[in-house]
């Protein structure tokens, strides 16, 4: 038997959300809720105001927000019940915007119920939250327009897509110059065997369509993204006898990465950044990614690509960038930790 096609592992995936999970307990992995690391305090308190059906119906791993937001617009793929375009609606204000986008009619339906709800929960006038049912390999059949959106985020999702380079491209076509992809997902430490692909539960889970860690080295840079910063990783466990069989000595790892879309403009070698300390909720030190924490007032030595990265994206004005500094500053992306060639 072979792996599923494209248009299988769809209408699979959307059965296994839209109607076999019914809540978030209904999973039989950590796959889709494992979080990396504790929440900051904003984030707990914006998430109390999220709907109590779109917490329950939303599945994802880690969190998915990254900071300095206010204003941007943001578009979410795989948006599922909206839980974390909720929370984004909070960050980014009023005058900001958050597009969700899932192909699963169920979840964009408990997403749209609850839009008045929120909107009146958090004081704003008009929303500044859309729902959208689609595919995020064809961000364009969505009517989504080329240099859109200062951020794109996704959690746990696009293992679940067939076409992993096909959503990667959308993602940077739809970037505004400077612009970021931040996402959560499921990474394993090697290419899948058949009897894996072809498991429709493992499909549900997020791990059947997990991408081998290297591989998304290789197409974010075909795609054209910066390489991959690695935020955090923690391992997944299965503790499903039957699925542990099955999976054999696959390890996967829930990960969260950032990628940038750097103008050539802005690429001038290596230098020295100081972090201002202007962030919100990061007033004393911004943690990057794993290679870079800034501590205000700090002189840091970064490499070209992270001189480039903190240049022309939405970070630029949070630091003094000036050319020159170190050659030997740390390397731009790492191995998901627990994850092993």
């Amino acid at each position: 038997m072979a792996a599923p096609c494209g248009e299988q592992i769809h209408r699979e995936v959307q059965d296994y959300y839209g109607k076999r999970l019914q809540k978030s307990a209904d999973l039989k992995t950590n796959a889709c809720i494992t979080l990396a690391r504790p929440l900051p305090k904003m984030v707990r308190d914006a998430l109390e105001n999220v709907h109590e059906e779109v917490v329950a119906r939303y599945y994802g791993c880690g969190l998915v927000i990254p900071e300095c937001l206010t204003s941007c617009r943001i578009l979410d793929l795989g948006s599922g019940s909206g839980r974390d375009c909720y929370l984004l609606s909070q960050m980014v204000g009023e005058r900001g915007h958050v597009t969700g986008i899932d192909m699963t009619e169920g979840q964009v339906e408990v997403a749209k119920k609850h839009i008045a709800y929120h909107m009146d929960k958090f004081g704003y006038k008009k929303p500044n939250v859309e729902f959208l049912q689609g595919y995020m390999e064809k961000l364009s059949d969505a009517g989504l327009a080329d240099e859109s959106y200062d951020i794109v985020i996704s959690n746990c999702v696009i293992n679940l897509a067939p076409d992993k380079r096909a959503v990667l491209r959308e993602a940077y076509r739809v970037l505004k110059p400077g612009g970021e992809m931040y996402f959560s997902d499921v990474y394993a430490n090697q290419r899948l065997s058949e009897s894996v692909r072809k498991h429709r539960v493992l499909w549900g889970e997020c791990l059947a369509g997990a991408l081998y860690w290297r591989d998304l080295y290789s197409i974010a840079e075909e795609v054209g993204f910066s390489p991959p910063c690695l935020v955090t990783a923690s391992p997944i466990t299965i503790g499903d006898k039957e699925l542990e069989d099955i999976i054999g000595d696959c390890r996967f790892v829930s990960a969260t990465f950032r990628l940038f879309k750097v103008p050539g403009s802005s690429r001038a070698g290596p230098g020295q950044v100081i972090y201002n300390g202007g962030i919100v909720g990061h007033e004393r030190e911004l943690v990057f990614d794993a290679n870079f924490t800034f501590k205000e007032g700090e002189v840091v030595d970064v490499d070209a690509e992270m001189a480039a990265i903190l240049r022309s994206s939405r970070f630029a004005e949070e630091f003094l960038i000036r050319a020159g500094g170190s050659n030997t500053a740390a390397p731009q992306g790492c191995c998901p930790k627990g994850v092993k060639a």
